[in-house]
């Protein structure tokens, strides 16, 4: 790709920072292994710790009475952590979407459930399994139909767009006729502890959600019943920062993908449906092995950004500014100096994320509300990686469901408060917008 400006020309630094996106937990990669590499700065014991959990996250779970890894379903999404995580990176999405994959339906009714959260679906609850063990039924079947949206750039360069239209088939029981449905798909899992690091008044102090400074931007916090704590918390972790730790992600992972049992939930998702759990039993997922897989996501290793003295590259992230991206993608802060793991304390790091919620346009919205986060608000997503997805997962499918193909649909996709953004973005040069997106897949 050819350089649209010289250093001269444009009076560029002569690199960026930000290399080391991961401070001392960076891995300098540039393979497959990119994003399920432990940090380099692991103690002998933690190393240790991070290989039992890697063998915990790929687990293949099956169904009872297995002596191991027993306890599957009866009705779940996936039988283990990799495979809606495959290379520790996001899913794809998948050619086939009742195939066993990392796509799934989030569901819930109008209204509030406990502690303010997605009010359940009576005999389905807040996520649809569409795979069940033998002699079980699955919740539903998934479908998707597409059609096509044209935009057209500024230079004449057509972007074609698949618009998803999603449906629930086959319903096992009858569904009330306004549940609400959102599309997910499994995200990157590396770099976690570090984002679970960002002390809380780092991440409030980019909020502001009524936008009294009339930036057009308005950030703000999810707060989150934490089952972890049993109180309300910050959220920090999944598409609408519904999870406040990476230990209560997990849990819920195990509880509604898998259909197993641990500690924190205790009583079967599907306990009392009639094609689901009819016993309480005795945990399936030991605290113990439960543990080894939030740890794992605490210490995998950053990939390190690439070509920072690239003319272009830095030609690209002067775009990114210009635009604004860097308003919700914020590229950097500083981990806590109290942070339960010692590795992750005090590091400078480069994650290009605000932790917070922001109205995306009504063309992303699921309409689906999550404790504080309504139908139109999705959490920024870190771009740390993004431009290694293609080598170590094999596509390039991007935003909430896995609609956007590559970078360029998935910025034309912003909307809402990211629309001053998007419509920049449109009206760019060949030349500059082949240099952000050249910034983008340096990080």
């Amino acid at each position: 790709m050819a350089s649209c400006a010289s250093k001269d020309d444009e009076n560029l630094p002569s690199t960026l920072d930000g290399e080391a996106a991961g401070g001392d937990m960076t891995v300098y990669l540039s393979t497959s292994q990119a994003f399920g590499t432990p940090a380099p700065n692991l103690s002998a014991e933690n190393l240790s710790l991070h290989q039992s959990g890697d063998i915990a996250f790929e687990a293949t779970f099956v169904s009872n009475p297995s002596p191991r890894n027993g306890g599957l379903g009866p009705v779940f999404n996936n039988n283990a952590c990799n495979s809606c995580h495959p290379a520790d990176g996001r899913a794809s999405f998948p050619s086939n979407v009742n195939a066993m994959s990392g796509f799934f339906f989030r569901i819930s009714l109008p209204g509030t459930g406990e502690h303010g959260g997605p009010k359940p679906v009576p005999g389905f609850g807040t996520q649809l399994q569409h795979q069940a063990l033998y002699g079980y039924e699955p919740e539903a079947k998934l479908q998707v139909t597409y059609s096509e949206r044209i935009v057209e750039l500024a230079d004449g360069t057509e972007v074609s767009l698949q618009v998803p239209e999603y449906e629930i088939i086959n319903p096992y029981m009858e569904l009330p006729v306004d549940v609400q449905l959102s599309p997910r798909i499994g995200m990157p899992v590396f770099g976690l502890g570090l984002l679970e690091a960002i002390p809380a008044k780092a991440i409030l102090a980019n909020a502001d959600p009524d936008d009294l400074d009339e930036d057009g931007i308005s950030g703000k916090a999810n707060y989150v019943w934490d089952v972890v704590t049993q109180s309300m918390q910050l959220g920090r972790f999944g598409w609408k920062a519904g999870a406040a730790s990476i230990l209560a992600q997990s849990a819920g992972a195990y509880s509604e993908d898998m259909g197993l049992t641990t500690y924190l939930h205790p009583i079967p998702a599907t306990y009392g449906q009639t094609n689901g759990d009819t016993a309480i039993t005795t945990i399936e997922v030991a605290r113990e092995e439960l543990e080894k897989v939030v740890f794992y996501g605490q210490t995998l290793g950053v990939p390190a950004a690439r070509n920072f003295d690239d003319v272009q590259v830095i030609k690209g992230r002067q775009v990114f500014d210009k635009l604004n991206c860097k308003a919700c993608h914020v590229p950097s802060f500083t981990t806590g100096a109290d942070y339960t793991l010692a590795e992750a304390r005090s590091q400078q790091i480069y994650p290009y994320t605000d932790m917070l919620l922001h109205d995306m346009g009504d063309d992303l919205a699921d309409n689906r509300g999550e404790f504080e986060a309504n139908g139109k608000e999705w959490k920024t997503r870190p771009l740390w990686g993004i431009g290694l997805t293609k080598l170590t997962s094999g596509h390039t499918s991007f935003l909430h469901d896995g609609r956007a193909r590559n970078l360029t649909e998935a910025i034309v996709w912003h909307g809402g408060e990211a629309e001053d953004s998007r419509n920049g973005f449109i009206e760019l040069s060949a030349a500059d917008r082949e240099a952000l997106l050249a910034f983008l897949n340096a990080l």
